[in-house]
């Protein structure tokens, strides 16, 4: 049964230097404070995995938190660039960062990979495309059947998932609902796991279409509201816009972010 912990405690348990960590959620259900608390305990040295790195990631990356990020798309969404990415990359401020980019189908089999418990993945995608010249991860392998020439991607395993949901029971059921994206594959993939909950209630109600995970393949749960703003959480609060705006601001400048990291810290 997963463990119902604070945020700070969880993260302080779960998440270590030179960790490969997780945190998915797609358009909404990011875990900014998670991400937050990330920073507060000054790890360092990880390996960040995200389908979709936005501003959650330009805040690590800002911080000082990753060495190595593994991603398929990279952006403020509707926006612009993400300039402590871009600023890490080009400069090496505040340190160095190694990137390893693949294709959304890449990264989604990858997670489910590792969530089957398979050494890899084997796609159609990256035909046409330079990925596996600039990626070491992404390698041609012959069907045993036909002869095609397909793509073969490895498993993800994090050595921590974290993703946000809308509500948990108090035996640390999870259960979440709107766009889902790749959080069950990146939980199950994961060795350990920490989910952050809108709210924790007695009994969950049973929802259409909801995704439940059962707290036996959870680590831990931390009840946090508001836990994915500036995102949204389906049913609960709606996209701070303003935010995303205001962040290429406060991103594009270092001292801009100091500050801003100064008061997140």
């Amino acid at each position: 049964m997963a463990r119902i912990a604070s945020l700070a405690e969880a993260v302080g348990e779960l998440v270590h230097d030179g960790d490969q960590v997780a945190l998915e959620g797609f358009t909404h259900l990011i875990p900014f404070a998670a991400g937050h608390e990330i920073i507060r305990q000054g790890r360092t040295d990880l390996t960040l995995v995200r389908m979709t790195p936005d501003l959650i990631y330009d805040q690590l990356i800002g911080a000082g938190c990753a060495r190595k990020l593994i991603f398929s798309w990279g952006g403020n969404p509707g926006v612009g660039s993400l300039h402590r990415f871009r600023d890490a990359v080009q400069h090496s401020w505040p340190v160095p960062l190694e990137i390893e980019e693949h294709s959304h189908a890449g990264m989604a089999n990858r997670y489910v990979a590792g969530a089957s418990g398979l050494p890899f993945a084997v796609l159609r995608g990256y035909t046409g495309t330079d990925l596996p010249k600039q990626t070491d991860t992404i390698k041609p392998v012959s069907c045993p059947f036909t002869g095609e020439v397909l793509t073969a991607v490895p498993a993800l395993n994090p050595d921590v998932t974290i993703v946000h949901a809308q509500r948990a029971d108090r035996k640390g059921n999870v259960q979440l609902w709107g766009i889902t994206g790749v959080q069950k594959e990146a939980v199950l993939a994961a060795k350990r796991s920490l989910v952050t909950v809108e709210e924790i209630v007695d009994e969950l109600e049973p929802r259409p279409n909801a995704v439940t995970l059962p707290g036996w393949v959870v680590t831990m749960v931390a009840e946090v509201p508001q836990g994915a703003h500036p995102s949204y959480a389906h049913d609960y609060y709606v996209r701070d816009n303003e935010f995303y705006k205001q962040w290429d601001a406060i991103s594009r400048d270092r001292d801009s972010f100091g500050q801003w990291l100064a008061e997140i810290r």
